[in-house]
């Protein structure tokens, strides 16, 4: 085991603690969950690609982990109505599409390689910003007119991305479709 995936499996079981925190409303200490998690996944990639630690574990286990501590504090934001539940549907639809889109091409035995598009890494920054400031408004209250603006920015990069990870996948079925159809000619 890598300390990349060490590191991958150390966010994985910080999310619980969050929940914890989320639900019980601690929001300061949940924050703190929530950058000590982000840290462990910046970790993870630096010790990666500095000590050559990439590992196909690797490449499906860290983005699941950002799926699932992002999608987690999304919907326990919502429940607790410190975001609008319209940004949490646009946030968690797009991971569903995205695993969905995945698995398709899985079990269509087409080949395919999991990397983020620069669009993709934009959202996951406003996602995570987002979170940060709602999270950090237990110590300081941001103006509103910030946060509805990291709403719609966030909601914004995220639709985007969504898209470009639709047509790259609509991509590779049709020319997987091509390929099929030039082997039989």
């Amino acid at each position: 085991m890598t300390i990349p995936n060490l590191l991958t499996i150390l966010r994985v079981l910080l999310t619980p603690l969050l929940v914890i925190f989320l639900l019980e409303e601690r929001l300061s200490a949940a924050l703190v969950v929530f950058i000590v998690a982000g840290i462990t996944d910046g970790l993870d990639g630096l010790i990666a690609r500095l000590y050559m630690q990439k590992s196909r574990l690797g490449a499906f286990l860290d983005p699941l982990a950002d799926k699932l501590l992002l999608a987690t504090t999304y919907v326990l934001l919502a429940v607790k109505n410190l975001v609008p539940n319209w940004l949490t549907v646009i946030v968690l639809s797009r991971d569903v599409l995205i695993v969905l889109g995945v698995f398709v091409l899985f079990m269509q035995d087409l080949p395919f390689e999991i990397r983020p598009t620069i669009a993709s890494k934009m959202t996951t920054c406003a996602q995570i910003f987002t979170a940060i400031v709602t999270m950090a408004s237990a110590i300081a209250t941001p103006h509103p007119l910030l946060r509805s603006i990291l709403f719609h920015l966030t909601a914004g990069l995220t639709i985007v991305s969504w898209a470009q990870y639709m047509v790259k996948g609509i991509r590779i079925m049709q020319g997987a479709g091509d390929n099929q159809r030039s082997g039989r000619q």
